[in-house]
């Protein structure tokens, strides 16, 4: 590893962690500090219900450390800030620096702590957190940190950690992408039940790393579109239930989402990979759409949610029925369908798991709704989402609804073992 890496630009573990002490003075940041051992309040294990988030409140967590990095198969939580962030600095210090800087304090924030005095006793002193997230708990938040395929190019002599095939995204129909909104060297996934909890942390991340990254895009989401275990099924902004199907137990998870050997880079086991796409609703054209085109271009009815050859929500869809009337003419569920194309049974069984929000950026240049959906999904590759885009950019009714605007792919390294570990250690070793 260390081939990659100049020896006048690496730092010794003592050096480094006595750099990150002198950090913790200035910003009130005490590396490997926190963690599993600062949590407060009751600790869920990755799974709850909503029975028991209305009994743990503002005191939920979700636990730092571990096999994976929570906020994937963590329920999802009602409000997210995703951020992308360009790397600034010009050294692989600066930026072990900011990974380790940044780890630390996401086990911090993550247990319900500030990342520094609130209120310092000195009168001129900054404060090292920022303070609007003060006595108001975790509110079950997690962090969730992605390298962007950039990363690994030349600046930082990362290229012989690049997991396999990792590439930003091609090109597919039914995108009007802008570039403000694509791509990012790193990004961080913040989602909470409180949306001043998720801004607190990403505002504070972005604030300590200021001389290092700049932030290059980010999406407030205002409600969980996609339902994780034992969650009921939210509605998107065009009124239908969202990923009914979606993925819920570990034999799935191990099947779709968890990344293994093939990825040829150790850090990434156990991992993931996120896509990120900002979709714009043409929300005033699909509200004058008549019910029965709505539900024929989903393949589901809209109060129920039952796919259009069943009557209750979870019934499998069939998509050989006939349609009522049709004298087996015609299916039931249209064969471009949204359902129907992204169906696993009829997709060679892939799956990914979807942990979407819904979003509303006001109104646009000429004055429509700015609102949509932030499509988040991880998977073991990231060709499976690929394959399954461009199926639905082909033949998909509802892309005349549609426009994918913001794009994004990050390699998801695996969870960390314990206080004083850091996301890309295995980059400086």
């Amino acid at each position: 590893m260390t081939d990659s890496i100049p020896p006048a630009e690496r730092v010794s573990r003592r050096t480094f962690f006595s750099g990150s002490v002198a950090l913790a003075g200035a910003g009130g940041l005490a590396l490997g500090v926190g963690g599993g051992a600062a949590l407060t309040g009751a600790t869920a294990s990755g799974s709850t219900s909503e029975t028991d988030h209305m009994v743990t409140g503002s005191s939920l967590t979700y636990p730092f450390y571990g096999e994976h990095q929570s906020g994937i198969a963590t329920p999802p939580q009602d409000h997210l800030v995703y951020t992308a962030f360009d790397i600034t600095a010009t050294t692989a210090i600066e930026l072990q620096l900011v990974l380790a800087k940044w780890s630390a304090a996401m086990a911090e924030m993550t247990a319900g702590a500030p990342v520094g005095k609130v209120e310092p006793a000195r009168e001129h002193a900054i404060p090292g957190d920022t303070g609007e997230a003060s006595d108001m708990g975790p509110h079950g938040l997690t962090l969730t940190l992605g390298f962007g395929p950039s990363l690994f190019d030349q600046r930082f002599g990362l290229e012989k950690f690049k997991p396999i095939d990792f590439a930003q995204l091609p090109a597919m129909a039914g995108e009007s992408l802008e570039p403000s909104m694509t791509g990012g060297d790193l990004c961080i996934q913040a989602c909470s039940n409180d949306p001043q909890v998720a801004y607190h942390a990403v505002r504070n991340l972005a604030r300590m790393a200021r001389t290092a990254v700049k932030t290059k895009w980010t999406v407030l989401g205002f409600g969980r579109a996609s339902a994780g275990a034992n969650q009921t099924t939210p509605r998107n902004l065009m009124g239908f239930k969202d990923g009914t199907r979606n993925i819920t137990d570990a034999e799935d998870l191990g099947a779709h989402v968890w990344v293994g050997s093939e990825a040829g880079q150790s850090w990434m086991a156990g991992g993931s990979y996120l896509v990120a796409r900002k979709i714009h609703m043409l929300i005033e054209t699909w509200d004058e759409d008549p019910i029965g085109d709505q539900q024929s271009i989903f393949g589901r009815s809209k109060k129920e949610g039952a796919p259009l050859s069943g009557t209750k929500e979870h019934d499998i869809p069939d998509f050989h029925a006939p349609s009522p009337g049709s004298q087996g003419e015609k299916p039931a569920i249209a064969t471009d369908s949204h359902i129907a194309l992204v169906a696993p049974e009829n997709n060679n069984g892939t799956k990914v798991l979807r942990r979407g929000y819904n979003f509303t950026d006001g109104l646009d240049s000429v004055g429509r709704l700015d609102a949509g959906l932030m499509f988040l999904s991880f998977q073991k590759s990231p060709e499976h989402f690929v394959q399954l885009q461009q199926k639905l950019g082909r033949s998909d009714r509802l892309n005349e609804y549609i426009r994918h605007v913001g794009s994004a792919v990050f390699a998801v390294p695996a969870g960390l073992p314990a206080p004083g570990s850091y996301y890309g250690k295995e980059f400086f070793d």
